[in-house]
């Protein structure tokens, strides 16, 4: 039966926690079987690039290019379904992989980021059904455990998505992208506190990259600590990610509450 919390303090929405966790838990699904890199597709760790800009649109025109070349080369597949998909370009994504789970039925990380695309797309129950179909019941691989557990939190099962990735961190303890997804569980749930405890965690390990320090930003920015939230969404050593930070820090903020609301609020806190 699915379980439900009651939510406590500033939740995000559930739309946008399901895409922060899934973000997180299959962005290196390209290696979900394999241990070498395949380009954007593989990297946990790499630096985020916001849809829409000069990185994700480059990153589409080149690896469209590549596969307008060779559709049928599994790198390809891969690389440019995982472009369109950091550019917003989810139903592009989504048929991409469609065609290639018919053409590659073997295919483990194919059909994971399939999934990935399909709970992105809203569509839950396919989503997964196709990431347990992924799953090797006898060697499972804490990727394919996390983003299970995303989709179980979306369709409110919170007890499921904990056990879930209780799984997956007796097999990746400490994995930063797996402990920003547990976070997003806390966040869905309203428990911003546990939260901000998780992401802290994770922000630590030299692994984490730019998605983690944001989302603990709004961890931060979700319990009125604006100025706080500002200092951690700008820790990036590149400029323009600092700026991109502080944007999405906005962006995702002005969904529960305006910018100014909490900016004044925290001033008002310092002020007293």
């Amino acid at each position: 039966m699915p379980s439900t919390r009651r939510s406590r303090g500033r939740s995000v929405p559930s739309h946008i926690v399901l895409a922060l966790s899934l973000a997180a838990a299959l962005a290196a699904s390209g290696c979900a079987s394999s241990k070498r890199a395949v380009g954007t597709h593989a990297s946990a760790t790499q630096s985020y690039a916001a849809p829409g800009s000069d990185t994700a649109r480059q990153a589409v025109g080149y690896w469209g290019q590549a596969y307008e070349k060779s559709p049928d080369n599994r790198e390809n597949i891969l690389n440019y379904a995982a472009a369109l998909r950091r550019n917003g370009q989810i139903p592009q994504a989504e048929a991409v992989l469609r065609k290639a789970v018919i053409n590659k039925q073997s295919d483990r990380d194919i059909a994971a980021a399939y999934g990935k695309v399909l709970a992105m797309s809203g569509k839950l129950p396919e989503a997964l059904q196709v990431i347990k179909g992924a799953q090797t019941p006898t060697r499972p691989d804490w990727r394919l455990l996390s983003a299970e557990a995303a989709i179980e939190d979306q369709m409110g099962n919170t007890n499921k998505a904990r056990s879930l990735y209780g799984q997956a961190l007796k097999i990746a303890p400490d994995e930063p992208s797996l402990l920003n997804n547990l976070a997003m569980s806390y966040l869905l749930a309203g428990e911003v506190k546990q939260a901000e405890e998780i992401l802290q965690k994770a922000a630590a390990s030299p692994k984490a990259d730019s998605r983690i320090r944001q989302n603990l930003a709004l961890s931060i920015g979700l319990q009125g600590r604006f100025q706080e939230a500002e200092s951690v969404a700008r820790s990036e050593i590149d400029p323009a990610q600092a700026n991109q930070n502080i944007a999405y820090l906005k962006s995702m903020l002005a969904q529960r509450n305006s910018w100014a609301e909490i900016s004044a609020a925290d001033k008002k806190k310092r002020g007293g």
